[in-house]
């Protein structure tokens, strides 16, 4: 897969994620933000992927776990050419092919339908001990929200994995601070995160989820040893792109009105 202009995508995805969600009248266009730049990174320099084929046996395989951050997933699909563009236009209507959260359900590149938080680690990590029985070489990434955490099953995965040698599994949290009813510190303190992860025996690194070189560096030298599964605490911001959802918990739950959606596009057009 040729490398693409990876700041270019997370824009375009940005751009199509807000007006997905304005016209569905959806929300989560927040969370959607905070992830454009490393699923652009991703989609567009790293996994080993054949939008021509989605199914092809040695792909890489990505699982978005905060399924409520279905809109911007969908749209890098669409832009690295899963499905047609015009699917977008309906995201979030009866009948569509796109729901609110995201379904694998006749949606090519989507490996699992989630939503439910706390389930996409524990399939990844079936699907990377699987692939390793197979001796096969494709990688297994799962990006999580920082909020998920809360969730028990995934530190039970946590667990699992560093036992089972599981070096083929990239975990991408999505540390943007802000969870559904507060910040994280408010609501559960998940501090000091890179040591709790370190501690379970996985190889950590840090990285701002923002910076593409950064994110490509970090992500292009993994795995960085052998028998330890792989984690990335991204730094985030929630709503990154648009000044005015920029770390808001409102826009969590708000759909933009046609001003605010005008007003984040001309954000967009006119970045440097």
């Amino acid at each position: 897969m040729p490398d693409m202009d990876t700041r270019l995508l997370a824009r375009t995805i940005r751009a199509d994620a807000l007006r997905m969600v304005n016209l569905a009248g959806s929300s989560h266009i927040g969370s959607c933000l905070s992830i454009a730049d490393l699923l652009a990174v991703l989609y567009g320099k790293i996994l080993r992927i054949d939008p021509s084929n989605p199914n092809w046996a040695e792909r890489d395989r990505f699982i978005l776990s905060k399924g409520h951050a279905a809109a911007i997933y969908y749209a890098v699909l669409a832009e690295r050419g899963f499905f047609p563009k015009a699917w977008l236009e309906n995201y979030g209507q009866d009948g569509a092919h796109l729901g609110g959260h995201v379904t694998s359900h006749g949606v090519p590149g989507v490996e699992l339908s989630t939503g439910s938080l706390g389930h996409g680690l524990p399939v990844g990590c079936g699907m990377a001990l699987a692939s390793k029985r197979e001796r096969r070489l494709n990688r297994i990434f799962v990006m999580l929200s920082d909020g998920e955490l809360d969730e028990g099953s995934n530190w039970e995965a946590i667990l699992f994995a560093p036992h089972h040698q599981l070096d083929n599994l990239v975990v991408i949290v999505d540390y943007n601070k802000i969870q559904s009813f507060g910040s994280v510190s408010e609501v559960l303190n998940l501090d000091s995160l890179h040591d709790k992860w370190q501690a379970f025996g996985w190889s950590v690194h840090e990285v701002d989820g923002h910076d593409h070189i950064a994110i490509v560096q970090t992500l292009e030298n993994l795995p960085v040893g052998t028998g330890k599964p792989n984690v990335v605490i991204a730094h985030t911001v929630k709503g990154k792109g648009v000044s005015f959802m920029e770390d808001q918990l409102e826009w969590h739950y708000k759909s933009p009105n046609r001003e605010q959606l005008d007003l984040a596009l001309h954000e967009l057009e006119t970045e440097s």
